[in-house]
Parts: structure tokens; C-alpha cells; sequence
């Protein structure tokens, strides 16, 4: 009797663990696998090897109906946290412990059996998203009251540019639309990508937590006064692409010519080099936006 109770009860802490969520702190990059070598305690010796290791154990625990996210694990933000816990950095649980932070403060995404390969650049480009996110919005907060009126230049910019982004979306008409917001704030280029689907008669679908990262960005470069531009690209069933954009001007829209798109969409904006233009597609002036707005705010 007492073999079948602890039969039983472990078959039920196997399925229990099925109900537990775990997460995986990633070394993507081989100079922070490097960086964590220091430490006696991580063994792993190639990079190569430790990410397939990883592969094999996020295959391992979906196999068995676990459910793993994935988040960037940073040497640097690893050290800082250990010296602000008070934690030795060289052991397994004060890793296990940053982990635990990550899942709820950091970039993450769920394993859904995707190759690790796929993986880690969507992770990249979350944690991107998140660092803009959180840059544009803490130099917003910070920038103060007007000196001439005593208004929040944040909130002014914030308001003003989410006008601005109501009058884009009022005229790209139907179809599949990729935006792209692009700042120039005196750091590394900003950008915010957005998809909205416009295909069903008056219906805009679209990730609010997206749009609300662009509007943080085109709102960051009206109240610095930074050059910034929105380029989109749209497709309708039956025909070529079309991109088009606009450049923000005076705290307004102004279309760019077809040549200006064709540099704006062909030239990388991080390394300044030039990208083979897509076929198909069609770069053309943008429709007016319709900015003027006597009812709106503005910071001059």
C-alpha cells in the first residue's frame, strides 16, 4: 500500500510539474557568454555548445508539456544586480535568482518549439523595442515645463504626435501597412515599427502596445526638435507595393517625394550603405495627412 501511495504520489508531482513555468536566461551573443566565463561556476567552455545545449533543453521541457520563456541574460546588468542584492555573482542561484528578475522585468518570449536560430533575433529585437520604449519615454519625463507658456513639453509632444499618427492612419486607406518611425535624437537612431491591417471596410487592426512605442518616438523628436521621418510600406491584393512617408516638419507632416522614399527605404539607417530596392514595388509621393489642426496643441 505504501509503494502504490508513492507511486502515486509522484506520478503527480510529474504532472504538477507540467503546471510549472520556467524561464531561461540566454547568453545570444558570444562576447557575454565570454564575459560569464569568469565565473568557476559557469562551465559551459564553447558557445556553440552551450546553445545547443539550450536548444536541447527547451526541446526537452516542451516535449514534456512544459511551457520555458526565453529572455537575454547581460553580464553587466547580472553584475549590477548581484552588487545591489548583495548576492555572490559566482554561483548557480544568484543566476537563477536574475533569471527570476528577467521574467518579470526584461525582454522575453515564449519557446514555442521555433529553432533556437529564429529565436534569439525576435528576442534581440524585443529587447530593442523595450530599450527605445523606455528611453523615449524617460527623456519625455524629463524634459520639463515650456519656458514661454509653463506646459509639460512631454505631454504637448505626446499629444501633438499622437494627432499626428491619427492622420496617417486616416490616410493610407486599405491593405497591409508596415510603418516605420525614424529619429534622429543625437544617440543611435530610434526606431518604432508598427503593422496595421486596414483590409475590412473601416477597420483599423492593430498592436496598441506597438503604436504606442511609435507615437513615443515621433512625440520624442517633436520635443527635441530631431529630424524624424515615418515611411510606410503598403500592399493591396492585385498590386505592386507602394511606399510613401512623410517627414515631421515643424511639428507637422510633410510628404517626401519618391526619390527622398527611395533613399529613405534603400539606404540602411545605422550604416549609412546603400540596400538593393525590392521588386515590385513602387516608391511614390506621400497623400497629404491633413495636419493642419487650429484646435491642437503645440510646443512653438
Amino acid at each position: 500500500m505504501a509503494h502504490t501511495q508513492q507511486g502515486r504520489t509522484t506520478s503527480q508531482r510529474h504532472i504538477l510539474r507540467r503546471e510549472v513555468a520556467g524561464t531561461i536566461g540566454l547568453l545570444a551573443d558570444e562576447q557575454d557568454f565570454t564575459a560569464m566565463r569568469r565565473y568557476r561556476s559557469f562551465t559551459f567552455e564553447d558557445h556553440k555548445t552551450y546553445l545547443r545545449q539550450v536548444e536541447g533543453l527547451l526541446k526537452s521541457v516542451a516535449s514534456a508539456g512544459g511551457h520555458t520563456t526565453v529572455a537575454l541574460f547581460d553580464p553587466v546588468e547580472y553584475a549590477e544586480f548581484c552588487a545591489e542584492s548583495g548576492l555572490e555573482p559566482d554561483t548557480a542561484i544568484s543566476r537563477t535568482r536574475f533569471t527570476a528578475e528577467l521574467a518579470s522585468i526584461g525582454p522575453c518570449l515564449p519557446y514555442e518549439g521555433q529553432p533556437l536560430a529564429d529565436l534569439v533575433p525576435d528576442l534581440v529585437e524585443e529587447a530593442v523595442r523595450q530599450a527605445t520604449w523606455t528611453y523615449a519615454s524617460s527623456v519625455l519625463t524629463r524634459i520639463g515645463p515650456c519656458r514661454e507658456c509653463g506646459q509639460d513639453i512631454g505631454r504637448i509632444a505626446f499629444a501633438r504626435a499622437s494627432y499626428l499618427f491619427a492622420r496617417v492612419l486616416d490616410s493610407i486607406g486599405e491593405g497591409i501597412h508596415h510603418l516605420v518611425c525614424s529619429a534622429s535624437t543625437g544617440r543611435d537612431p530610434l526606431q518604432a515599427v508598427l503593422h496595421v491591417d486596414t483590409e475590412a471596410p473601416d477597420t483599423v487592426r492593430l498592436d496598441e502596445t506597438a503604436a504606442m512605442e511609435l507615437t513615443t518616438v515621433l512625440a520624442l523628436a517633436i520635443a527635441t526638435d530631431s529630424a524624424c521621418a515615418i515611411v510606410l510600406r503598403t500592399n493591396r491584393v492585385g498590386e505592386r507595393s507602394r511606399v510613401y512617408g512623410w517627414q515631421v516638419k515643424d511639428e507637422g507632416l510633410v510628404p517626401l517625394t519618391a526619390s527622398q522614399v527611395f533613399d529613405a527605404y534603400c539606404v540602411d539607417a545605422y550604416s549609412g550603405e546603400l540596400v538593393a530596392p525590392e521588386p515590385d514595388v513602387d516608391y511614390c509621393t506621400a497623400p497629404d495627412a491633413n495636419t493642419v489642426d487650429p484646435d491642437g496643441q503645440h510646443l512653438h
